[in-house]
């Protein structure tokens, strides 16, 4: 394919400038390297963790005097903990 654009001297100069700064001697092989295709980044190799990984990563830095404050039923009544409800029998 062929294609003619007509310009004015200036809009030539400032395209052989943008041209040049990216390394390329000409207007035309810069316009030919903007229509090279794109090529697809590779996926992101990440670790799967699981939510408890997750969790036990998050809290390795809480204190142990303040471990030794949170609620040792904190899964069987966590309704009452998260809601105010009155503890339930378990």
């Amino acid at each position: 394919m062929s294609l003619t654009i007509k310009l004015s001297d200036e809009q030539a100069t400032v395209l052989q400038a943008k041209a040049e700064a990216e390394g390329v001697s000409s207007i035309e092989a810069w316009i030919e390297k903007l229509a090279e295709p794109i090529a697809p980044n590779p996926p992101v190799e990440r670790p799967l963790h699981t939510a408890a990984q997750i969790i036990l990563d998050s809290m390795k830095d809480v204190p142990p005097e303040i471990m030794a404050t949170l609620p040792t039923d904190g899964a069987s009544q966590h309704d009452h903990y998260i809601y105010g409800w009155p503890k339930r029998d378990v």
